[in-house]
């Protein structure tokens, strides 16, 4: 009796599994399903429709966006997309805005996104140390992000608890299932395609720490790097902590040195895009003197705005202006208060604007142009 209840879970296990690979099977390979034609008068009548509710949406906040996001809809019938890639489209886009409604009360306070194996044992030097982490930052008023898994996962969300976690989860053929920290809590998010949840990832951090991980975490790593790097990403601190006296990380920066930067593969500058942290106490600070004095940036057709805590007096402009000349188009500096395109973001009105014609592409100075204008204060 109790061999032939196990043999029916286990063809249960299997089953869910079965399920759950055949769902994820969708969204890697082009899908040959053959489309099905719409007729031009039934999309003539829905087009008409759609275009009504446009305009009904045309005076409500943001129902332009809306508005447009219903057009593009519209267009897969069209265009004859196929069913599997309309699942594709759909899936994803219910999974983005659970997502941003699940953020959305927190927007204000900072986020930290911890990366690292799921196979860390508690109890390992790696663990403990992103343990440390976690409760080390959530003291300092910010929330801890992670992919809601065991083992660097589960240790950072120990360290910061409940209340100052967030878990994003992904379903996986063998049942990844969220540790018990995050588990039911409804800052939970279970996402079926990682390129969903590594938007999330991104959008939603303030800084990125990578503890000691395997394929998935330098996955994520050189993600947040090459994000940074291009400027599809806003700068963040890119953390990289480990065990103290590990060699885990010294290892990886002695090849992106030897392979990438001397290969002429990336530029010097580049390296400042991270950080390898020897303690908890250094991870810490990097991630807080980040926000020192550089709050956030927005560009504004072609200039650069950085916001500011604190006013730079005029020979410190000067002396910035001189320094940094080389990521200027234009040797056009300057300061100000907010402008009238950040009307609606009033709660930035009291911090001070640095402007400049950036050239968008070294980024590593940037990120040096910021560290330079934390050190003012």
């Amino acid at each position: 009796m109790q061999s032939r209840k196990h043999d029916r879970s286990d063809a249960q296990s299997q089953k869910r599994r079965n399920t759950v690979t055949r769902a994820n099977a969708e969204a890697t390979q082009e899908t040959i399903e053959r489309n099905q034609p719409v007729r031009d008068e039934d999309l003539a009548k829905a087009r008409g429709l759609v275009d009504e509710l446009v305009a009904e949406l045309a005076d409500l906040n943001n129902g332009d966006l809306v508005g447009d996001v219903m057009k593009s809809a519209l267009k897969l019938l069209r265009d004859q997309t196929n069913r599997g890639d309309i699942k594709l489209i759909d899936k994803s886009f219910k999974e983005l805005r659970y997502a941003l409604r699940v953020f959305g009360p927190y927007r204000d306070t900072r986020k930290v996104s911890i990366f690292g194996s799921a196979r860390t044992p508690e109890g390992h030097p790696d663990y403990e140390t992103a343990a440390q982490f976690g409760r080390a930052m959530a003291s300092a008023g910010w929330m801890i992000i992670t992919g809601a898994g065991g083992g660097i996962m589960e240790a950072g969300h120990v360290g910061a608890d409940t209340d100052a976690s967030f878990g994003l989860n992904i379903s996986l053929p063998f049942e990844q299932s969220a540790n018990t920290v995050i588990d039911g809590d409804t800052k939970l998010v279970d996402f079926k395609y990682f390129f969903t949840r590594k938007l999330m990832f991104m959008r939603t951090s303030h800084a990125v720490v990578l503890c000691p991980g395997g394929f998935g975490t330098m996955d994520e790593g050189f993600e947040a790097l090459t994000l940074v790097q291009t400027g599809k990403s806003v700068p963040v601190p890119i953390v990289m902590l480990e065990k103290p006296g590990g060699s885990y990380w010294k290892a990886w920066d002695e090849y992106v040195r030897d392979h990438l930067l001397a290969g002429g593969l990336i530029s010097p500058e580049d390296l400042h895009l991270y950080k390898i942290a020897v303690n908890v106490e250094e991870a810490v600070d990097e991630c807080k003197a980040f926000y020192k004095n550089y709050h956030s940036l927005r560009y504004t057709r072609n200039r650069l705005l950085l916001r500011l805590q604190h006013k730079p007096t005029d020979a410190q402009l000067d002396e910035i202006a001189e320094t940094f000349a080389d990521i200027a188009v234009e040797q056009n500096w300057r300061v100000s208060g907010p402008l009238r395109l950040e009307r609606n973001e009033p709660d930035l009105r009291h911090l001070t604007r640095l402007s400049f014609t950036f050239n968008r592409k070294d980024h590593g100075r940037l990120r040096q142009l910021i560290n330079r204008l934390n050190g003012l204060v």
